[in-house]
């Protein structure tokens, strides 16, 4: 082992697109955090590119390093972070294609005015490190001549152990989602949303339309918190019953297949909230807009099944007119699936393009 490779800094900085953060990232910072007693994150990109915007970046960083004062920008938190320390005039992000030395003026101002630290080693894995580094050592020279140099540590520069590029993963996540941890990988699957009334056979829908797929599929929790409570909610369930939908098709898209099937949504809890309460909490109605890939709206045209909890074939009705009504309202593309579950099932899966091998 070298000298250099010996040495432990007190300061270092990794930055990056991250667009998406893959596991050669991960190595990256990885390795110089076990180099530093403190290692700082930036990110930014300018434009932002396809999937990739700033709050994704940002919880995937904190997601998977959660203990690293993290930097995610783009010009709009910047102003706002900047503000939060006093500074009214920050520079502007540079764009992806200006001179490297805009972006290396840029991150020194970074480092110094909103870290407030001095960068002892820069950690890339690219051939600007080192012009990178003599840049910030430059940079902290202007206002201390006395401060100390700043070094380059190339890892892994050939892309050896960890052979992948963001350009890669945005043009084909799916089939090398394996360079991707789990919770980024969550992040370009697309949601598949059932919504229906009442025994309009969503549920074996979502069943069987996961099985063709080969993929996950997200039950309803309200129905499983009802069955729990025997029927008796109350009106703080309801935004419990959104969360928990919300929480469990996040886990369950780390496991999936390119798509995920939703047997309901934020939007039908905050139905029946406004049907048994007359109010929403308004951060359900927040949830209410999340967004999904594919919204199907399933027909009435099941014979109403009474099992128990559901209600009358007028209240079916009352609920698909809502549907309709609300999603137009929202400007929410949806397409209504008719017939029984095959038909349901190949109908969906030509709209996505499946093909069963």
């Amino acid at each position: 082992m070298s000298q250099l490779n010996q040495q432990r800094f007190i300061n270092g900085l990794v930055v990056g697109k991250f667009s998406p953060l893959h596991l050669g990232h991960e190595f990256l910072i990885t390795q110089a955090q076990a180099e530093c007693e403190n290692l700082y994150l930036i990110s930014y990109s300018e434009p932002e590119l396809p999937g990739c915007n700033r709050s994704r970046r940002e919880s995937w960083l904190r997601q998977r390093f959660p203990k690293l004062p993290i930097l995610v920008l783009d010009q709009s938190e910047l102003k706002r972070v900047a503000a939060r320390q006093g500074i009214d005039n920050p520079p502007d992000i540079p764009d992806n294609d200006a001179p490297d030395n805009d972006h290396r003026h840029f991150c020194g101002w970074l480092c110094q005015h909103l870290f407030n630290t001095h960068i002892d080693a820069v950690f890339t894995s690219e051939d600007y490190g080192d012009g990178f580094a003599a840049e910030l050592t430059m940079h902290y020279r202007q206002t201390d001549p006395l401060a100390t140099e700043t070094v380059h540590r190339s890892v892994d520069r050939y892309r050896q152990k960890i052979p992948v590029s963001g350009t890669q993963l945005r043009a084909g996540p799916h089939s090398l989602r394996h360079f991707m941890a789990p919770e980024v990988y969550a992040d370009f699957v697309e949601r598949i949303l059932l919504l229906g009334g009442e025994s309009t056979g969503k549920t074996t829908l979502a069943e069987a339309l996961a099985s063709e797929l080969d993929t996950q599929w997200a039950p309803e929790y309200g129905r499983e918190c009802w069955d729990e409570r025997n029927g008796k909610l109350i009106f703080e369930d309801m935004l419990h019953i959104g969360q928990t939908q919300v929480a469990r098709e996040q886990t369950l898209a780390q496991k999936a297949n390119k798509w995920l099937v939703c047997d309901t949504s934020p939007l039908t809890t905050a139905l029946y909230s406004q049907v048994l309460f007359d109010r929403v909490d308004p951060a359900l109605e927040v949830l209410a807009t999340r967004h999904y890939d594919h919204v199907f709206l399933c027909a009435a045209d099941f014979d109403f099944v009474q099992d128990g909890t559901r209600q009358d074939p007028a209240f079916r009705q009352r609920q698909q007119e809502w549907y309709e009504k609300e999603l137009n309202r929202r400007d929410i593309v949806y397409t209504v699936v008719k017939g029984n579950v095959s038909d349901r099932v190949e109908y969906i899966s030509n709209q996505l393009g499946f093909r069963h091998l």
